[in-house]
């Protein structure tokens, strides 16, 4: 039933990079509509095994329904590839998902927003300091402190980052614990911490709700750009 709900999907995708050919569409510059072919039974299984846990129902139906990467939201869907023996997903910043660790449970809470808060405003001041040596020295405590907080690599077990949206911003799929299922967005390049992406009646969005979402925007905005 899950792989239904993708059929026509792959299509929808083709007959947009057909009516797109200037790549107007945000990121359609970076995945140019074209989508990896899907896997097969035998390559989704082989993946699992490795990963030692089984991927979210949505997820798995695309990877075998529609494709193993390729466009898709921000500058596209990072494929996965098996390279020299090994299972892994390619795309600017994958690598931040530890693939060794996504059967542990996502955390549910993430930093403490009082904790960043008043870090914030202890952030050093290059005026309040009486030679650059000691202000450097001061800086990089502080964001020493600040990357044990935003990106502490126990942030992000039981995810896996599947989109890059420009300026170092991301989107994870979260594959193990209570949040499973849910896309996060990532934007601690802008100092903000992890969050849940949540539909129009604030619900955290389901990687298939993400996908379809971006694709009927995408649609809606190719048929005003023909009008």
């Amino acid at each position: 039933m899950t792989g239904q709900r993708w059929a026509g999907t792959r299509e929808r995708v083709e007959a947009l990079g057909a009516s797109d050919a200037g790549r107007e569409i945000f990121g359609a510059l970076g995945h140019g509509w074209v989508l990896e072919q899907p896997l097969d039974h035998d390559a989704l299984a082989e993946l699992e095994a490795q990963l030692k846990v089984r991927l979210p129902e949505d997820f798995r139906a695309f990877l075998l329904r529609v494709g193993a990467g390729g466009a898709g939201p921000g500058y596209g869907l990072f494929p996965v590839r098996r390279v020299r023996g090994r299972w892994l997903w390619e795309g600017d910043g994958a690598d931040l998902a530890d693939l060794s660790r996504l059967a542990e449970p996502f955390p549910e809470r993430g930093a403490d927003p009082e904790l960043l808060k008043q870090l914030a405003g202890r952030c050093p001041q290059e005026e309040d300091f009486d030679d650059a040596e000691a202000f450097e020295h001061a800086m990089e405590a502080w964001e020493e402190r600040w990357s044990e907080l935003l990106w502490n690599p126990d942030r992000t077990a039981g995810a896996l980052v599947v989109s890059h949206r420009g300026c170092a911003l991301r989107d994870w799929l979260v594959v193990s614990g209570p949040h499973r299922g849910t896309m996060w967005s990532d934007d601690r390049a802008d100092d903000v911490d992890l969050a849940p992406l949540l539909d129009d009646e604030g619900r955290p969005m389901t990687f298939r709700h993400w996908y379809t979402g971006w694709l009927e925007r995408s649609e809606q905005e190719a048929r005003s750009a023909a009008s």
